[in-house]
């Protein structure tokens, strides 16, 4: 009879809270937005995971490495010219405990003009902190 509750443990413990993953990583996203908008590329690029194994895929190719990541978005936006930033049309897929995927439509909005694409992004989870590790932008 104690024999049951050892696997229902088991199946319980592995559960996962899409919905608290979910907030954590939106309220990430937005801070990156906020930090965009107040020109901060540094504290933009804080959730990006700091690692050589970082890859963002863009239209002039793969950059890889966080330092290199961070580069390139300083050599192509200067704080006068960054616009401003939102994203929407945010979608989740929760992949475990400590993953997900997350796309949507970002959007670039300048006095005379707006720039948009979309983008996918692997979040995963590293010492209780949601970072970016690949982030596929067009």
């Amino acid at each position: 009879m104690k024999f049951w509750f050892f696997p229902f443990l088991l199946v319980l413990s592995s559960c996962i809270d899409e919905s608290d993953i979910q907030l954590n990583i939106e309220k990430t996203m937005n801070r990156q937005v906020s930090e965009w908008n107040n020109r901060n590329i540094n504290g933009f690029m804080e959730p990006y995971w700091h690692s050589d194994s970082l890859r963002f895929m863009g239209k002039s190719g793969v950059t890889k490495g966080w330092q290199a990541t961070l580069s390139r978005y300083q050599k192509n936006y200067k704080p006068d010219k960054m616009g401003n930033l939102n994203f929407s049309d945010i979608h989740f897929d929760i992949l475990s405990a400590e993953a997900a995927w997350v796309d949507g439509q970002w959007r670039l909005s300048y006095p005379d003009t707006t720039i948009s694409g979309r983008f996918s992004l692997l979040w995963k989870k590293f010492n209780g902190k949601w970072q970016i590790v690949a982030d596929h932008s067009s």
